[in-house]
């Protein structure tokens, strides 16, 4: 009979993290990143993979210090999604094939403008109406390999299933900034539903081009606060202007606590906790009232088996954008009453690596767990013109010594999908 000491409050396995590798503009690993984080440093920095001249922003968080074969989205998220893997596994004491399922969480994919351009010159010059067929010709007759990977939304999660040796078709997925909580779930819906007792999840992001970044300037979200870069992500601060856009990668191995101690693992954290809802209020914004992330937040306290007296610490979504502050703020005293103001801390790991968008669930929820681990809170910085409209304690600019057994990180994402985890220790 399996010992209840393996089973929650529903019945069901419970959850345990036994690796974790992170990568963001900070640097490489997650010592690297802690350290710096905790430092209060940030990793904003002048656009320099592409021409800026003429645009509002100019500045963002990409990760320009790994070595890819093809500048293009798909190899800087796989390189990435490589090596936060490679992290994760060693310290989940996991070598050889991983016999388990992947879960990826990766940015939608389309070819970059040079690649298009190219292409362009490629195709027989005709008619504009016929002008899909001729680019299909053009790509038919000169097969083009590098081009079709770059192309091919499954490509990266195929990858790693090859490298590592996951088992059964791995899943892609992509809800815009939820997306990395969201992979994270679908592991611990795999383990808890008893398909598997391990699974890998990964999110990763290095779509930062000029057509990204034009887009979401055009939505007004950008900071155009240019000047220093690393000033210009400021979390719930009254002169917050849009977000940084960013890359990263977060790998996080999920066992079963039964199969987890079995075999040894050191437990670094539970997966407690996943909560989802959509928002059908906007492309974009989020519903002001902020109805849906507070019936998200309070769904993932419902599946944890917490009360919001439980909750030490939030790990914000925290965008720097003037309206999704606002909204998450209000969801949060709606939760949490009067507690925010002082007895929850609050910050945001995006006021130092910008917003990872596609990354950025399962990059804060390893942040969540070491948080848990060390001891320690990271700050939010740049937090020096205070919103008066938002009161809560954001860990301004200096990191905390606090010791937090249970954690909440919120993911809300363009297109109203929301998700948010509540992690905790082995013993909570």
């Amino acid at each position: 009979m399996t010992n209840s000491r393996f089973k929650d409050h529903l019945g069901r396995p419970i959850v345990a993290v036994t690796g974790m590798g992170v990568i963001t503009s900070l640097g490489q690993g997650l010592a690297d990143n802690w350290a710096k984080l905790t430092g209060g440093i940030s990793g904003i920095h002048a656009i320099t993979r592409f021409p800026t001249e003429g645009l509002n922003t100019r500045i963002s968080g990409t990760v320009d210090f790994i070595d890819v074969p093809a500048n293009n989205a798909v190899e800087r998220s796989y390189a990435m999604a490589r090596e936060t893997t490679l992290e994760a596994l060693a310290q989940a004491g996991i070598s050889g094939e991983f016999n388990g399922p992947l879960f990826l969480a990766a940015p939608p994919v389309e070819p970059e403008w040079e690649d298009r351009f190219i292409l362009a010159e490629r195709a027989p010059k005709g008619d504009y109406a016929h002008a899909y067929q001729q680019v299909l010709a053009a790509v038919r007759a000169e097969a083009d390999p590098v081009f079709l990977e770059a192309v091919q939304f499954g490509s990266i999660s195929e990858r790693l299933a090859d490298r590592f040796g996951t088992r059964g078709l791995p899943v892609t997925l992509s809800t815009a900034c939820a997306s990395g909580a969201t992979a994270i779930q679908l592991g611990v819906e795999a383990i808890r539903q008893g398909r598997t007792d391990r699974a890998l999840t990964v999110a990763t992001d290095g779509s930062v081009g000029a057509e990204a970044l034009i887009r979401f300037a055009l939505l007004s979200a950008l900071s155009t606060q240019n000047d220093p870069p690393e000033k210009a992500s400021k979390p719930f601060s009254k002169d917050r202007d849009g977000f940084v856009i960013a890359e990263g990668s977060a790998t996080l191995v999920l066992e079963s606590l039964e199969a987890a101690v079995a075999r040894g693992a050191k437990v670094l954290g539970i997966m407690k906790g996943c909560g989802e809802k959509a928002d059908h209020f906007h492309r974009t914004r989020s519903s002001p009232d902020g109805g849906p992330a507070i019936a998200t937040i309070r769904a993932a306290l419902d599946d944890a088996g917490l009360s919001a007296e439980e909750i030490g610490y939030i790990n914000a979504h925290g965008t720097s954008t003037p309206e999704n502050d606002k909204m998450e703020y209000g969801a949060m005293l709606s939760v949490f009453g009067e507690r925010l103001s002082d007895q929850i801390l609050v910050s945001s790991n995006k006021s130092m690596i910008g917003h990872t968008l596609t990354a950025a669930g399962a990059v804060e929820a390893v942040f969540s767990i070491q948080t848990m681990l060390t001891g320690t809170v990271p700050p939010t910085i740049n937090y020096t013109n205070p919103d008066p409209s938002i009161v809560m304690d954001v860990v301004p600019n200096v990191k905390r010594d606090a010791q937090v057994t249970a954690v909440l990180s919120n993911s809300f994402g363009f297109g109203g999908q929301n998700a948010s985890l509540i992690m905790t220790m082995e013993s909570a």
